[in-house]
């Protein structure tokens, strides 16, 4: 009775977390590039009445008897399935929306320590210096390009690091416009008809052989890039959008959450339902033991 009673209250336990992760997955069903996460229960350890005997030849081997001690969580995982891309048309004046459409991370660096970070929101913008940043103020990473290029169709792969779009010294004082294509390549075309345009730089992301050793942060950043193993060894972004296996990157849209609202409610309800059983559990251990205790009278 003692152990259908650590049963239930384990069982309740390891629901409640799961309520918990069901929960934060449905308070962030329209957050921009979330990914969902996923509880994985294990039995615990169950305490052995009887050993293994094994047979001979004129015997038959006799299994083990063993009594289960509950329930545990033995993960929480996270989906990094894709979200649905969804169209902003916010780009090329200061506010850029971008979304990754496959594989990959962008990399953010915090200017204060240097930290980087991985992330699928791409809900970036062209601050007053003229770097791309993310809404903590992180600049986005790729190859930055500070008018060392002579041919204005290529761009200049010897610097990853601050992703900055201006005119550098190619533009005159008339200005600029720029775009971003699915190579994620930043064109700048100058007012002065007169100039060439030319590549500024080049958004690069970032792929992962073990997501799943990337930790939440919040603010939709993940850290721990080095554990994750990222094909080049280095936190460092070094893939080009839309080759080598990499996503593509769709300018002026924004990745979705990716959580499944149905599902969600469902694992909801069956849920709620075992947490009740569970409880039930230990309702009739208790009136189990009150009738033991009860003998004496």
């Amino acid at each position: 009775m003692v152990r259908s009673l650590d049963s239930g209250v384990s069982a309740m336990q390891s629901f409640q977390e799961e309520m918990d992760v069901i929960g934060n997955n449905i308070a962030n069903a329209n957050t921009t590039g979330y990914k969902s996460s996923r509880v994985d229960l294990e039995d615990s350890f169950s305490q052995t009445l009887r050993g293994v005997q094994l047979g001979s030849g004129t015997t038959s081997s006799i299994p083990s008897v063993q009594v289960g001690g509950g329930v545990t969580v033995g993960a929480i995982d996270t989906e990094f399935r894709q979200g649905a891309v969804t169209k902003t048309n916010n780009t090329g004046g200061g506010r850029e929306d971008m979304a990754i459409d496959g594989d990959g991370f962008f990399i953010v660096r915090n200017p204060q320590n240097n930290a980087l970070y991985a992330t699928r929101d791409g809900h970036f913008q062209r601050d007053t210096q003229g770097f791309l940043v993310s809404p903590q103020g992180f600049r986005l990473q790729g190859y930055s390009d500070a008018a060392t290029t002579v041919d204005p169709s290529t761009v200049n792969k010897a610097n990853v690091g601050d992703l900055k779009i201006d005119g550098a010294d190619r533009v005159a004082d008339l200005g600029f416009k720029y775009t971003l294509d699915n190579y994620g390549k930043i064109l700048v075309t100058p007012v002065d008809t007169t100039l060439k345009p030319f590549v500024r730089g080049q958004v690069l992301l970032q792929t992962f052989n073990s997501q799943g050793m990337l930790v939440k942060e919040g603010n939709n950043l993940y850290s721990g890039l080095l554990a994750a193993a990222p094909p080049n060894g280095v936190e460092k972004p070094g893939g080009e959008p839309n080759a080598n296996g990499v996503g593509k990157i769709v300018a002026g849209s924004l990745e979705l959450s990716n959580v499944d609202l149905a599902n969600e409610f469902a694992n909801l309800i069956t849920t709620q339902r075992s947490f009740q059983a569970s409880a039930r559990i230990i309702t009739t251990s208790d009136e189990m033991i009150q009738e033991t205790v009860n003998l004496k009278r």
